[in-house]
This record gives structure tokens, C-alpha cells and sequence, in this order.
């Protein structure tokens, strides 16, 4: 018996040791801790929308491999994870809350500049009241930052593409989808946020919301949210973008409590007409014309100029000195 019991304490010993090898050549990181110096990382989750500190088993851990020096953490699947998946946190009031917010229906629009300043805007609204961007304002004097969004209502057989380019660049984007876009694209879906992307909140029927009631708003967005959880196994970004660009204070209001960021834009142009397409040529000149720091690109998933054009296009950017960024960067 008693050289039975010292094996045992032998074999244990052995594991510890075993276990305490394989540790020592990877590092962990919670995200209540320090992030990676990656800045698509700077925006780990350590508390929740509302101050309320998150609980141990709701913290997100992310996996470095150390072995090669390399920072880039992976998923499951060993694909580059470059953001985490921020939580929608609800904090919807009853439907009486929001009856003095004012309902007129606003279209969003902007200015362009050509000496690549800021765009102008609509500023009826205080955007930031809302947790709404169509800009980011806080980029550092010494950092050129950019954001690639893209509008998915159906898919016209350039996604795919679009995702190989973004991959080959190393370059993350959001793409915003309605309920069925996820439906009719699962795949799709799925390989947005397996090769590192955000999916975007973009209404279950495409609606203009302000012509909408307090619980048809709510069923349209957490709907649409539910059901990408629902068909694909991820969680929805908590990022929206409002369709056709109409909002109202109300709409941002509610948006806002229903725990998802209004994300407008500071470029765009038609690109959504498939029979009226502009050109790769308009498109890379468009945005030689127009990029500037912070901006918040909309495009849309059915073009074929947008296919042709946005390898050249990042490429431009980036000789510019433009870091492409994710939306959890926004503050």
C-alpha cells in the first residue's frame, strides 16, 4: 500500500511538472489585464457598458503564442483574431421613456473636402449623446487611422472576393447584414468572423426606423442580432447601421439602449446601383480625393467597382501611412 501511495504522489508530481513545461512556453492574457500592444486588441472588454465589472466566467481569454515571438492571438480555429467580440448590453427603458425624444426623421449626409479634412455633417443631433460615430475624432496627431465598412442587404458574388482581398492585406472590416443576408449566406457569414471581421447590425427588413414603433424598433434590431446567433453560432458586433441612413433622436436613443453603437460615414458615393456602376477607376481616384484621418468608409457588398477597385485602394492607403482599424477601437 505504501508503495502504491508514492506512485500516486510520483505520477502526480510528474503532471505538475509536465503541466508547469508546457505553460512556461506560452503566455496567457485576460482581458481585465493589459492588452496586447496590438491596437486592434487596445479595446479588450473589461467592464460592461454600464460600469458593472464583469464576472470571472464572462471574461474573455485570449491565447498568444509566444514560441515564434509572434503578438497575434488566435481563435479556435487558428485563424488571426484581431478584436473581441464586445457584449450587447440592453438597457432598453419602457416605451413611455422615449416619448420626449424628438422623432423627426433625419437622412444622414456630409460634406466632402478635398484638401482631406474632416467631413462636414449633419449637426442636428449630438451624435456622441448617442453613442453614434460617423467619424473618429480621437485619432492621435501622429496616427493615420481608417475604418472599412461595408452594407450587405443581398449578395451579388463579390463577397467572397472581397473577403480574399481583405485577408491577403491583413486588413479587418465590418460588415453590416440584415436577417436575410445571414439566411441566404451562412457560409458567408460565418467566414466574416472567422477571418477576423466584425458582422454589423443591419435590421431584419431594411426598414426606415424612425417610421417605426417603439416595439417594432426593438424586434427589428435584437431580431436580427438573435437570429446571427441563432444561424451561424456567433455573436453579432454591437455596431448599426441605421438603413437608408434615417434616424431621428428617438431611433438613437433607443439604439443606444438596446446596447448597439449608430455607425454612420464620412465617405461614400453610389456605389449600391448594380446596374449603374461607377468604375474601379472612380473608385481608387475617389478615395486618392477624398481619404482623411479617422474616416469611417461605407461601401456596399454588390459592387463589382468596389471589388475591383479595393485591393488598390487599401494598397494606396496604407503607402499613405493609414492603419486600417476595428470599430472597437471608437471611443
Amino acid at each position: 500500500m505504501k508503495k502504491i501511495r508514492l506512485l500516486k504522489i510520483f505520477f502526480i508530481a510528474a503532471c505538475v511538472i509536465l503541466v508547469y513545461m508546457f505553460l512556461e512556453g506560452q503566455s496567457f492574457i485576460s482581458y481585465k489585464k493589459k492588452p496586447s500592444e496590438d491596437s486592434r486588441l487596445e479595446t479588450a472588454v473589461n467592464e460592461k457598458t454600464d460600469g458593472e465589472i464583469i464576472e470571472d466566467d464572462e471574461i474573455y481569454i485570449r491565447y498568444y503564442d509566444t514560441e515564434n515571438g509572434s503578438s497575434t492571438p488566435e481563435n479556435a480555429n487558428g485563424v488571426d483574431a484581431r478584436y473581441i467580440t464586445q457584449p450587447i448590453v440592453s438597457n432598453l427603458h419602457e416605451k413611455e421613456y422615449y416619448y420626449d425624444f424628438s422623432n423627426e426623421k433625419l437622412a444622414w449626409w456630409f460634406k466632402r473636402d478635398n484638401a482631406h479634412g474632416p467631413s462636414g455633417c449633419d449637426d442636428k443631433v449630438v451624435l456622441s449623446d448617442y453613442g453614434a460615430y460617423y467619424l473618429d475624432e480621437n485619432v492621435p496627431e501622429d496616427e493615420k487611422v481608417i475604418y472599412l465598412t461595408f452594407d450587405c442587404g443581398y449578395e451579388n458574388g463579390f463577397t467572397g472576393h472581397i473577403l480574399d482581398v481583405l485577408a491577403e492585406e491583413d486588413v479587418p472590416a465590418c460588415f453590416f447584414v440584415t436577417k436575410t443576408y445571414i439566411r441566404d449566406n451562412i457560409d458567408l457569414t460565418k467566414r466574416m468572423k472567422e477571418e477576423g471581421h466584425q458582422v454589423g447590425n443591419h435590421t431584419i427588413t431594411h426598414p426606415s426606423l424612425p417610421t417605426k414603433s417603439y416595439e417594432e424598433i426593438e424586434k427589428e434590431i435584437c431580431g436580427c442580432a438573435d437570429y446571427m446567433k441563432e444561424a451561424t453560432g456567433y455573436d453579432m458586433d454591437p455596431y448599426l447601421r441605421p438603413p437608408c441612413g434615417e434616424y431621428s433622436e428617438r431611433t438613437l436613443a433607443i439604439t443606444h439602449d438596446l446596447g448597439f453603437k449608430t455607425i454612420f460615414w464620412s465617405m461614400a458615393y453610389l456605389d449600391y446601383d448594380v446596374n449603374k456602376q461607377p468604375g474601379a477607376d472612380y473608385v481608387i481616384n475617389h478615395f486618392n480625393k477624398y481619404h482623411h484621418n479617422g474616416a469611417i468608409i461605407l461601401m456596399h457588398n454588390v459592387s463589382s467597382s468596389n471589388s475591383e477597385a479595393l485591393q488598390t485602394v487599401i494598397r494606396n492607403l496604407k503607402a499613405e501611412g493609414y492603419r486600417f482599424a476595428s470599430l472597437n477601437e471608437l471611443e
